[in-house]
C-alpha cells in the first residue's frame, strides 16, 4: 500500500498549480475628485458616519434603530448570508471517510448446484472507507474560490440593503415632517381666511362692503378647506410606509424635531476611489466577478484527468466471536485516473460560456462603479442646489408675508379691493408650502449623498476564504 500512495502523494503534493487566471481587479477610470464637489479633495467622508446617530431629532435615530432591527427584507438578505456562508464551510480539498458495519446470514438452495448444497453462512463486516480526490490542477481549489465570492457577495448585498433601509426610513420620516408642516401651513391659512372672511362681513353689515367680496372670501375658505383632508390623507399613508419598514402594523408614528430644526449637516465626499471599497453595490459587483473569474479555472481544469484515490480498512468474518481478531483484518488501496476523451465538445463549449459570463460579470462591475461616481456628483450638485432653493423659497415667503399684510392693512382701510388680499394670501399659501418642500428636498439630498457615498457601515476586516487558493497560473480568460 506505502509503495503506491508515496509517488501519487508526492505528485499531488508537487502539483501546485491552479488552472485558469488569478483574479486582477478590472482597470477603471476614477476621476480625482467629485464632479459638483466644491474645492480641493480630501479623505474624510460623510461615508464615515453613521448619519443617523449624528443627527438631533431623536425620534429619527430611534425609528433607523428599529428599522435595523426589525425590517424584513434586512432579515431576508441576514438569511441569505447565513446560507452561503454555510455552503462557502463545505471544503472540496479534504477527502471523504466512511463507516459502516453489516451483519447477514443466508442459506443456500439445494435444488441448484452449489458444493455443498443446503448450507446456512454467517457473514458479519466492520470497515471505513475513503476516497480523495488529488486536485492536481486546481479545479477544487477554484470551486472554493468561486463559493468563498459569492458568500461575500451576499453579505455585501446585505449591507446594500441596509443602507438602502436607513435611507427610505429618513427619506420617509423627512417626508412625513414636510407633510406635518405643510397640514400647519393649510390650518393656519384656514384660520386667517376665516378671519378675514369675518372682517369682510362685518364690513357688509356696516354698509361699507359688497356682497362680491363675502362670496369671494367664503370661495377662499372652502377652498382652503378642501385641501387639508388631501394633506391629512397624505399623512396617513406616509406613517403606513414608515410602519412597513419598521416591520410594524399599520399606526400613527411618534414625532420629534419640526422639519425646520433637523440641520443640514457639512458633507465631505472623500476620494473618489474610496467609493470603490465603500459602495456596498460596488463591492458586490466585485464579488461577482471574482466568482466568474474562478470559474473560468474549473471550467478549463475539466479539460484535464482527475486523479482519485480509494481505500478501506476494516474486519470480516463469517463468526461474530473473530470478527475483531488480527486473521479478520483487510485493507485495500487503489488509485484510478479517469480523463475526458470524448464529450460532443462539451468541456470546450462550457469554458467558453465561463469565459463569457466572466466577461459580463466585468462589464457588469465596470458599469456599476460608473453608476457610483455619476450618483455622487448628481447628489453633490442636488445638495447645492437645493441649499440655494430653500434661500429663495424662504425669501419669497418673507416678501409674501408682508404682501398679505399690506394689502389687509390696505383693504381695512378701504384704499383697496378684496381681491388684493385673496391674491395675497393664495400666493403665501402656496409659497409656505413650496417652502416645505424645499426643506424636505434639502434634507434628503444629504440622506441620498450618503447612500451614494455608501456609508453607514463599518468596513470589517477582509473574512479568509474557508479554504486557501495557491498560487494560479496567470492567463487571460
Amino acid at each position: 500500500m506505502k509503495k503506491l500512495l508515496v509517488p501519487v502523494l508526492a505528485s499531488a503534493l508537487l502539483s501546485g498549480c491552479a488552472m485558469g487566471p488569478d483574479y486582477q481587479r478590472p482597470d477603471t477610470v476614477v476621476p480625482e475628485k467629485h464632479r459638483g464637489l466644491p474645492g480641493a479633495p480630501s479623505e474624510a467622508s460623510f461615508a464615515d458616519l453613521a448619519w443617523w446617530d449624528a443627527t438631533t431629532d431623536p425620534v429619527l435615530k430611534e425609528l433607523v434603530a428599529e428599522a435595523i432591527e426589525r425590517n424584513q427584507d434586512l432579515k431576508i438578505a441576514a438569511a441569505r448570508v447565513e446560507e452561503y456562508r454555510a455552503l462557502a464551510g463545505i471544503n472540496p480539498l479534504w477527502p471523504n471517510v466512511g463507516a459502516g458495519a453489516s451483519a447477514a446470514r443466508s442459506r443456500t438452495s439445494e435444488s441448484v448446484q452449489t458444493v455443498p448444497g443446503g448450507q446456512t453462512n454467517s457473514y458479519f463486516d466492520l470497515s471505513a472507507a475513503i476516497s480523495w480526490e488529488i486536485d492536481l490542477w486546481g479545479r477544487l481549489r477554484r470551486t472554493n474560490e468561486t463559493t468563498a465570492a459569492q458568500y461575500l457577495a451576499t453579505e455585501e448585498a446585505r449591507r446594500g440593503v441596509y443602507l438602502s433601509l436607513v435611507s427610505d426610513v429618513a427619506t420617509a420620516y423627512l417626508q412625513l415632517r414636510a407633510l406635518d408642516m405643510q397640514l400647519e401651513t393649510a390650518l393656519r391659512t384656514l384660520e386667517s381666511r376665516k378671519a378675514s372672511f369675518d372682517l369682510v362681513e362685518k364690513r357688509l353689515r356696516g354698509g361699507v362692503g359688497n356682497r362680491l367680496e363675502s362670496s369671494q372670501a367664503a370661495s377662499a375658505v372652502a377652498q382652503t378647506e378642501a385641501t387639508i383632508p388631501d394633506l391629512e390623507q397624505a399623512v396617513f399613508a406616509q406613517e403606513n410606509l414608515l410602519c412597513r419598514l419598521l416591520g410594524r402594523p399599520p399606526g400613527p408614528i411618534e414625532r420629534g424635531s419640526v422639519l425646520l430644526d433637523i440641520p443640514v449637516v457639512e458633507v465631505p465626499a472623500g476620494l473618489p476611489s474610496a467609493l470603490l471599497e465603500r459602495r456596498p453595490d460596488v463591492r458586490e459587483a466585485e464579488q461577482v466577478l471574482r466568482a466568474a473569474n474562478a470559474q473560468v479555472g474549473v471550467a478549463q481544469a475539466s479539460l484535464f484527468p482527475q486523479l482519485s484515490l480509494t481505500g478501506g480498512l476494516g474486519f470480516q468474518s463469517t463468526d461474530l466471536s473473530d470478527l475483531l481478531k488480527s486473521g479478520s483484518f483487510v485493507w485495500n488501496a487503489a488509485a484510478g485516473l479517469l480523463a475526458p476523451v470524448f464529450q460532443g465538445g462539451r468541456l470546450r463549449r462550457n469554458l467558453d460560456a465561463s469565459r463569457a459570463r466572466w466577461d459580463q460579470a466585468r462589464l457588469a462591475y465596470e458599469k456599476t462603479a460608473l453608476a457610483a461616481f455619476g450618483d455622487v456628483a448628481t447628489s453633490l450638485n442636488a445638495l447645492q442646489t437645493t441649499g440655494r432653493v430653500v434661500v429663495a423659497q424662504r425669501a419669497n415667503v418673507d416678501a409674501l408675508r408682508e404682501a398679505e399684510r399690506t394689502a389687509l392693512s390696505r383693504f381695512d382701510g378701504g384704499v383697496s379691493p378684496y381681491f388684493e388680499v385673496l391674491d395675497a394670501q393664495r400666493e403665501l399659501f402656496s409659497g409656505e408650502l413650496a417652502y416645505a418642500q424645499a426643506l424636505r428636498d434639502q434634507r434628503v439630498a444629504v440622506v441620498r449623498l450618503y447612500r451614494a457615498l455608501g456609508g453607514g457601515w463599518n468596513q470589517p476586516e477582509k473574512p479568509p476564504a474557508p479554504a486557501e487558493a495557491p498560487a494560479a497560473t496567470k492567463e487571460a480568460p
